[in-house]
């Protein structure tokens, strides 16, 4: 009953989980410098189209944009493997690699 209780208090009303990852401060420094970065391309793209800048120019930035969100995506990536991972398989939690495919298709998806 014990570890229902754990298992429900770690849940949102959305239903999803609480879990946390432990990046070090360096490395989300780093990520929110470049998701910040990232913010700002799209509100350029934003303002490319309300000016009817040429679409190959658009879509040019898109691509640049797109290149920058898989880099954040790679970043987190890695270190989910080896801290997020290692960490649930070391605990036996084989689960971890059902959830790992899951995350690596829908990074393909793009």
């Amino acid at each position: 009953m014990e570890d229902k209780v754990k298992e429900d208090a770690c849940h949102t009303e959305e239903g999803t989980s609480c879990r946390k990852s432990h990046h070090p401060e360096r490395v989300k420094k780093d990520l929110t410098t470049r998701l910040n970065r990232i913010e700002g391309q799209i509100r350029g793209i934003k303002g490319m189209i309300d000016k009817d800048v040429y679409c190959d120019d658009i879509i040019t930035q898109l691509s640049a944009t797109q290149s920058a969100l898989n880099s954040v995506a790679k970043i987190l990536l890695e270190g989910h493997l080896k801290g997020c991972v290692v960490d649930r398989l070391s605990e036996g939690d084989d689960a971890v690699l059902d959830e790992l495919v899951v995350t690596i298709q829908k990074l393909m998806k793009k």
